[in-house]
This record gives structure tokens, C-alpha cells and sequence, in this order.
């Protein structure tokens, strides 16, 4: 299907935590609100071929969808987007990792877009290890088509706070999964390649939050962690493509918020 020519590009990202939920708390309005050109979800929790599927439809969008197959209601991604891409699949060619549908890839031909769900390591030392691994692969196979010449942009729940101006309790946090150092130290490895975290480019001294525990009244209190992200290869800063990054916390329906970046071209 042929590319639609287009300037600008108002990209989304949001895990939902389970979209059967999502839905129950207006996901599709709140979808329509954002008013983007491709929303990335992650976290759907669908089987392959689950009903919800067509509940989940939004008007005007095509979506692409990735499922776990290791494991029933656990993880998944979909790419909602406007713009018909050039191709879209699933996964990025490990097999360990693509069972449980934690990537999307959409080719919009100025871009390469990833929908990523990163795994969480709280479970213990083999998903943390699970976790880097997966961290390891995937930006391995990302640098390569970078090498290629192509534009990359890695949206999702990273699942890692990355400095202490990204959570509101540091300190007391330093020793759990989401902010240990070595998983901090894979953040740190991935910038060190060129990669550009997009909100802590435009707004490096900005105490904003993207994930609060359902608990505690974590949300009205805005005791928080930063573990969404937009990284792109550093060409598209460079070139000035990037010309937005932001956090909507208004958005409710999920223990995340959106997050967001535009680009031009």
C-alpha cells in the first residue's frame, strides 16, 4: 500500500494494562482525544484472535497487532495508525523473545517505528536477566538498521527509570527491579550509542512521571516513576526532525499515562 505523504507526525504511546479493562474505562474515546497519527499501545493482554480485538477497533485507524504465545493474557502490543505504513510485523527475529509479542515494527518509510512492551525483572534473577538479554537483542538489531541508514524510533514501557530525576523516591528504590543500577547502566549503554531519550532532550530539568503504582494513592500524590520513553537514533535529532516530546498525565484508564512525540518531515 503506497505512503500517504505527510509533514508532521504526532506519535503516542500508552500501556494500557490489559485492554478488556481499558475499554471498560473509555479507552476508545480517550484514544480519539489524543489525536495521533499512530497510538502504540502496550500491555493488551489479548489472546491471538481475542474478541476484544474488534471491541478495540477505532475509527479511522488501521491497527497491527503482536500476541503472546507462550503464556494466555500476558503482554502484547497493537499499532493503531492512521497512515497506512509501507509494511508492518511482529517481533525482530529472536524467537526466545518474539513468543511473548512484545514488539511491532511499522515502516513509514522516513522512519522506522518499534512498539515495544520491555520486560519487567521484579519476578527475580531470571527475568532480570530475561530483561538485559532482551535489552542486549533488541537494540542490537535496532544499531544494525541504523548502520543500514535508517531512521529508528523505539516507543514503549521500558520498564526502567533511568536517573533519579525520574522517580519520585530514588533512594528508596535503589535496590528493586526498575532501578537497579545494571538495569540503569543499560539506559546509560544505549545513550552512550547514540540513542536520545526525547523528553530528557527537550525538557532536562522537567520532574514529570509516566507510571504510578495503583496503591497508596501513588497518582494523587504524584509519587511516580518515568518508564515510558520515545529513544531515536540520534540522526533525527540531529537533522531536527524532533520537534516535540510530552507526558499527558490527564489521561486516565490505566495505572500509565500517555506519552508522546512529534516529528517533522
Amino acid at each position: 500500500m503506497p505512503q500517504r505523504t505527510r509533514k508532521r507526525w504526532k506519535i503516542v504511546s500508552w500501556n494500557v494494562n490489559g485492554l478488556r479493562a481499558a475499554l471498560q474505562k473509555g479507552f476508545v474515546p480517550s484514544a480519539l482525544r489524543l489525536e495521533a497519527d499512530v497510538l502504540c499501545i502496550q500491555e493488551t493482554k489479548l489472546p491471538p484472535g481475542g474478541a476484544a480485538e474488534e471491541m478495540a477497533r477505532i475509527p479511522g485507524y488501521e491497527t497491527i497487532w503482536a500476541h503472546c504465545t507462550a503464556k494466555r493474557g500476558y503482554s502484547g502490543v497493537a499499532t493503531y495508525t492512521r497512515i497506512p505504513p509501507l509494511s508492518a510485523r511482529s517481533g525482530f527475529g529472536v524467537e526466545r523473545f518474539d513468543r511473548e509479542g512484545r514488539v511491532i515494527e511499522t515502516d513509514f518509510g522516513d522512519f522506522l517505528l518499534f512498539n515495544v512492551y520491555f520486560p519487567n525483572g521484579q519476578a527475580g534473577p531470571e527475568r532480570l536477566q530475561y530483561k538485559l538479554d532482551f535489552y542486549e537483542a533488541f537494540f542490537d538489531h535496532a544499531e544494525g538498521l541504523r548502520r543500514r541508514g535508517r531512521r529508528v524510533v523505539v516507543c514503549g514501557d521500558f520498564n526502567t527509570a533511568h536517573n533519579e530525576i525520574d522517580l519520585a523516591n530514588p533512594k528508596a528504590n535503589e535496590h528493586y527491579s526498575g532501578f537497579l543500577r545494571v538495569e540503569r547502566d543499560w539506559l546509560d549503554r544505549i545513550v552512550a550509542r547514540g540513542w536520545v531519550d526525547t523528553f530528557r532532550h527537550l525538557h532536562p530539568d522537567t520532574v514529570q512521571y509516566s507510571w504510578w503504582t495503583y496503591r497508596f494513592r501513588a497518582r494523587e500524590r504524584n509519587i511516580g516513576w518515568r518508564i515510558d520513553y520515545f529513544f531515536v537514533g540520534r540522526e533525527l535529532i540531529e537533522e531536527g526532525r524532533v520537534r516535540e516530546a510530552f507526558i499527558d498525565p490527564s489521561v486516565a484508564g490505566s495505572d500509565h499515562c500517555p506519552v508522546g512525540l512529534v516529528l517533522e518531515f
